[in-house]
């Protein structure tokens, strides 16, 4: 990696558990508790690459269509991982911020986010966001309605709405564009995910599924990103 330009911000859609799971002819939830331990691992490797953001799609606003029984398992999956996280944070110095609308979820889970996001927030190594019950339409939305309220109040005017005030009011403020996109299993779609912050992202798109994702296949992302001209809609 010395010779190659390391993106400051990758984001990850982490797709291919349940089809890494029925290969292996073994329930779904188990592909997910696989892919919780492969997460662990890229996170360690994209720090010491020099990645200073991920971001990962770990539950959007449209996986609560699954079946009770894969909804269930993630979400003690998800209280697992909180309460390690805590530790695991301090322990590699990784600040961990949750993007999506937690309201939803269940209080119990809502309580770790907060205890997670407090203990971490003054850490300064990778800087890490978890995407929960998120949906890029639905954070546009959520958005919006707090400009408009503010619009509503005298607060601000419809004027002075931009780019930069639109941004700020997002789940990611405070946090660069991703530089680029990664998703696993070769699937060729961002199904929802930062559709705001994606804009002049690079996309690359492994075969790989998700709980075989190794330290090899994030080099070889990177090393895509390397050749990609980057013009941000310049000649």
């Amino acid at each position: 990696m010395d010779n190659y330009k390391v993106p400051e911000h990758i984001a990850i859609i982490m797709d291919g558990n349940g089809r890494w799971a029925k290969k292996k002819h073994m329930p779904r939830n188990y592909g997910h508790s696989q892919g919780s331990k492969t997460l662990e691992r890229v996170c360690e490797d994209a720090f010491h690459m020099g990645v200073k953001y991920l971001t990962v799609y770990a539950f959007s606003t449209e996986n609560w269509s699954r079946s009770e029984e894969e909804v269930n398992g993630l979400m003690n999956l998800l209280r697992v991982y909180m309460k390690d996280a805590v530790k695991k944070s301090k322990k590699n110095n990784m600040r961990v911020r949750v993007i999506g609308d937690a309201s939803r979820l269940a209080k119990d889970i809502q309580e770790s986010i907060n205890v997670l996001e407090e203990s971490s927030m003054n850490n300064t190594g990778l800087q890490f966001q978890v995407a929960l019950n998120y949906g890029g339409r639905d954070e546009i939305i959520r958005s919006v309605r707090k400009l408009a309220e503010k619009v509503k109040s005298g607060e601000i005017s419809a004027d002075e709405i931009d780019e930069k005030m639109f941004s700020e009011t997002l789940d990611t403020r405070g946090i660069p564009d991703p530089d680029l996109l990664i998703r696993t299993s070769a699937e060729q779609r961002i199904s929802n995910f930062m559709l705001w912050q994606l804009s002049y992202t690079e996309f690359y798109f492994p075969e790989v599924l998700w709980p075989d994702f190794s330290k090899k296949d994030l080099e070889e992302a990177i090393a895509y990103y390397n050749k990609r001209e980057r013009r941000y809609g310049g000649v």
